[in-house]
């Protein structure tokens, strides 16, 4: 009991040391005083994952088309703004993309893209809403593993981002996630127009390997940043490597059991198809050969009596 009671009020110590070096300027924003409110969501994130199904178990699933319509919309606007927002100020500040430490001064610049970070930050716990939907539609073979861990491990961790280091290398990978997530959203938003623009959106898969494509850049961005000894924390430049590699087994494993796994079963049912439909043209033509022979008997004779009659009744007027 005592190695715990020693191991709680260390922790307890360490944090109030840690909150010594936090970012003074974003400690008054929203969300930002502690960590409670952003644990508290995420539980409530969670609880619902647990509740939601329950609710829905023996209830018709919601549309929720216009619902939906306007969410992904507003979420592409979102994404939108946070890019320009951090593309603009670090530009303005004459960020590098190689190394960029953290200025915590009230240049303009500079808490401007502490706000964008911030919004990027609060637009993650937004995307909860990704599941609240699925639970409600009763899409729940979307909620999967890397669904969630997805979710809920972006805002939590993005708090932490926020609270030290809003700024400096933090922009590079917020600034390339925000523009895939236009992408993304927009193509949620048409998806949620109907089947008339659905059939229009072949490059869901695409949207898969330009996700992966960021994980690996940022892995190779920050092992640049740890070998040209940037002036940021080695230890979130380690933790970030660590976090982007379970990304790229999770996305890769879904990439392989939706788009590669499936492709041999494809192909053998499209054989099989194949092979069906060359049997059955076989034995169509042989049937409907037959049929056609004796539907076309029945007409001939059909013809030939008709014949026959309208001759006799020409004769019988002659």
């Amino acid at each position: 009991m005592e190695i715990v009671t020693h191991l709680i009020n260390d922790t307890i110590e360490f944090y109030k040391w840690t909150l010594t070096i936090a970012d003074k300027r974003v400690e008054k924003w929203p969300l930002m005083d502690n960590p409670l409110p952003t644990l508290a969501i995420s539980t409530s994130y969670l609880l619902f994952l647990w509740l939601g199904p329950k609710y829905m178990k023996n209830r018709e699933p919601f549309q929720l088309r216009k619902t939906l319509i306007v969410y992904n919309f507003s979420m592409v606007f979102l994404n939108f703004f946070i890019f320009k927002e951090l593309f603009m100020a670090a530009r303005s500040a004459g960020y590098s993309y190689i190394c960029q430490s953290v200025n915590y001064s009230e240049d303009p610049n500079e808490v401007r893209v502490a706000a964008a970070l911030w919004w990027y930050f609060v637009s993650k716990g937004v995307e909860y809403l990704d599941t609240v939907f699925f639970i409600l539609r009763k899409k729940f073979n979307q909620v999967t593993f890397l669904h969630v861990y997805h979710h809920c491990s972006m805002f939590t961790l993005w708090w932490i981002g926020i609270k030290w280091v809003a700024g400096g290398q933090s922009f590079f990978g917020a600034h390339m996630n925000a523009a895939i997530h236009v992408l993304m959203y927009l193509y949620y938003g048409l998806a949620s127009c109907g089947p008339k623009i659905q059939k229009y959106l072949w490059w869901k898969k695409y949207l898969t390997i330009i996700q992966m494509i960021q994980f690996h850049v940022t892995i190779g961005h920050t092992a640049l940043s740890l070998y040209v000894n940037c002036d940021f924390p080695h230890w979130m430049h380690y933790s970030l490597i660590c976090y982007a590699i379970t990304f790229i087994i999770l996305f890769g494993n879904f990439y392989y059991q939706t788009y590669r796994r499936q492709q041999p079963k494809r192909d053998a049912v499209s054989s099989k198809s194949s092979k069906a439909l060359s049997n059955g043209t076989l034995n169509g033509l042989s049937k409907a050969s037959n049929g056609a022979t004796a539907s076309g008997n029945k007409e001939e004779k059909v013809q030939e009596n008709s014949g026959r009659r309208k001759r006799k009744g020409r004769a019988k007027r002659d």
